[in-house]
Parts: C-alpha cells; sequence; structure tokens
C-alpha cells in the first residue's frame, strides 16, 4: 500500500502532549468551581470518538457534552451561536482539530482556554486512498484535511487511540489535580483494553484470501496500515462525495483482480454507491463503521463494540483462515 507520510518527530510529540497537559494547569487551581452545579469537571468534545475517551478516563468526575449529537454525519456539522457560547463556558474542550472545519473555527471564537487537540497527541499521516497506485483520490475530489492533507482518522487505529488517550488523561490530571490518581488509573486500564483490542485486530487479519477492501468512505487508512491491508475508497475522506465514472470503472477492474467480495458502506451515510459498484460488479455488501457516531443503527453501544463488530466484517470480507 502506498502511504505517503508527514509525521511529528518525536521530540515535537512529547512536547504536544506536555503542552496540552500544561494548556489546562490555569483551570487547575479552580478545580472546585469546575461545573460548579455538580463539582463535576465540564467537558465539550467535538464528536463521539472525543467523548467516548473523556468518559472513559473522566467517569464520575466528569460531566461530557458533545458538539455532534447521535446520527450527525460529523463533516457536516454547523455549530450553533448557543453551541458557541456552550464551548465558551467549559472547563475543558476535546476536539480533532482538521476534522470538522465549523468547530475549528467555533472554537477559535469561542475564547475557550483549556483546549486539548487530539491532532497533537499522535503522529498524522498523508493517505491517499488507494493501495494500487500514487493517485490520491482524496486530494482529487477535494476532500483532504489540514495543511498538508493529513488524515484525520486516528482512532480507527486502537494503538494510536491510546496515544491520544494517553494525552487526554495527562490534561484531565493537570485540570483536576484532586482527581489526578483516578484519571492516571482509568487512562491505564482504556489503554489496556485498546492493546487487547489491537492483538484481536492483528490476529484476526493475520491470514487473509486477499488484502484489499473497497469502501464509500476513506476513513480507514490508518487501520488498513496498522495491519497490512490495502484501503480502496469509493469517494474521499468526505462520505456524501460522488465518485467520477472513472473512478467506479478502475474498481470494478479492482475487484477482479484481488478478489474482492464485499463494498462496504457506513451507518451515517448514503449506501447508494456502494449498492450501485455492488452490482455492477456482483459483490455483496456490509457495514464498516467509521465510529463518528453512534445511534440505535450502529453495530454495537460503543467503541469497543463497534470495532469488534468491524473486525467480523473485514475478517469475512477478507477470508479470515
Amino acid at each position: 500500500m502506498n502511504v505517503r507520510r508527514r509525521l511529528i518527530p518525536t521530540a515535537a510529540l512529547a512536547g504536544a502532549v506536555a503542552l496540552a497537559a500544561t494548556a489546562l494547569t490555569a483551570c487547575s487551581g479552580a478545580a472546585g468551581a469546575a461545573g460548579a452545579k455538580d463539582g463535576k469537571l465540564d467537558v465539550m468534545a467535538s464528536f463521539y470518538p472525543m467523548q467516548f475517551l473523556a468518559e472513559q478516563i473522566g467517569k464520575d468526575h466528569v460531566k461530557v457534552d458533545t458538539l455532534t449529537k447521535p446520527g450527525v454525519e460529523p463533516h457536516d456539522l454547523e455549530i450553533t451561536p448557543k453551541q458557541t457560547a456552550q464551548l465558551g463556558e467549559a472547563d475543558v474542550v476535546l476536539y480533532l482539530k482538521t476534522l470538522q472545519p465549523a468547530v475549528d473555527k467555533a472554537v477559535a471564537q469561542s475564547g475557550v482556554k483549556n483546549i486539548v487537540d487530539a491532532a497533537t497527541l499522535t503522529e498524522l499521516e498523508v493517505h491517499g486512498t488507494s493501495g494500487h497506485d500514487d493517485h490520491d483520490h482524496a486530494a482529487e475530489e477535494g476532500h483532504s484535511h489540514g495543511e498538508a492533507g493529513e488524515d484525520p482518522h486516528v482512532w480507527l487505529d486502537p494503538v494510536k487511540y491510546a496515544e491520544i488517550a494517553k494525552g487526554v488523561g495527562a490534561a484531565l490530571e493537570k485540570s483536576d489535580p484532586d482527581h489526578a490518581a483516578d484519571y492516571k488509573k482509568n487512562t491505564a486500564e482504556l489503554v489496556a483494553e485498546l492493546g487487547t483490542l489491537d492483538t484481536e485486530f492483528k490476529d484476526g487479519l493475520k491470514t487473509t484470501a486477499s488484502k484489499t477492501f473497497i469502501t464509500t468512505h476513506s476513513a480507514f487508512g490508518y487501520l488498513a496500515e496498522r495491519y497490512g491491508l490495502d484501503q480502496e475508497g469509493i469517494s474521499g475522506v468526505d462520505p456524501e462525495s460522488e465518485p467520477s465514472p472513472a473512478r467506479m470503472k478502475d474498481l470494478q477492474a479492482l475487484a477482479k483482480q484481488d478478489n474482492v467480495t464485499t463494498v462496504f458502506f457506513e451507518t451515517l451515510a448514503s449506501d447508494k454507491t456502494a449498492k450501485t459498484l455492488a452490482e455492477d460488479t456482483g459483490l455483496k455488501t456490509d457495514v464498516l463503521d467509521p465510529m463518528e457516531g453512534i445511534t440505535d443503527k450502529s453495530q454495537g453501544a460503543d467503541y469497543f463494540e463497534v470495532m469488534r463488530a468491524n473486525l467480523k466484517n473485514l475478517q469475512k470480507a477478507l477470508g479470515s483462515k
């Protein structure tokens, strides 16, 4: 798989984690006043993967709200003036810069001082949607992210998600030192469970009949790289973008060449293009969830349940042995 990388130097990465924690020190002295009504730390998360981290690490010590409500496609989120005001009242804001332009703008305008940007807590890379050529379909569709087009979908790699969890845990420890021991313990437990999930993916995808999977949303570059797979996206990182006829033709040929059996779609976006390609090539369809939101249509109630459902679907589609 061809992957163009732009890695954050290790020293800079360590510094970013420290800065994320230090940035929150300003509110440590006011920890008792945090969430003044109930004594809990008031955390505003941009979307589900950030919300999940805050809830798992903060547990009873935090009150977590999210800007992206269940069922809303995060890429399309528009922030209301009321939400911008809520941002300004939060003790901590946890978001992933470049994924949601509306959130980036709202955070910048809110005057929030205690911000944790998950994009600074791990190494970002630039992924094309194709594992077979050097053409960056995401860039073609105009949906590359960040100044250098970094792929923001890091939470779909359990190892990178664990790195972010460590940074979030350190930040909460600094923001609420009275409960630092609990945050440290909760972080360690979450990182351990993510390690178990990583092992399950490694073992489950070690031997497969095919290494190529086709998906409507090019969100799985990190997952594909971590486990030796090739992601072929119908569209770019925006799941609603329309693929070109040439791209559809390329995918039809690729499906035959690489023994692809399944076209994956997701729960929060239209399955129209996936079904069209599947019908044209005689393939099956199934769900590969980018975990941008949990709804009653999701294949699980939380991050771990949905990721394990994704693993089962990948094993079935790739012919895991």
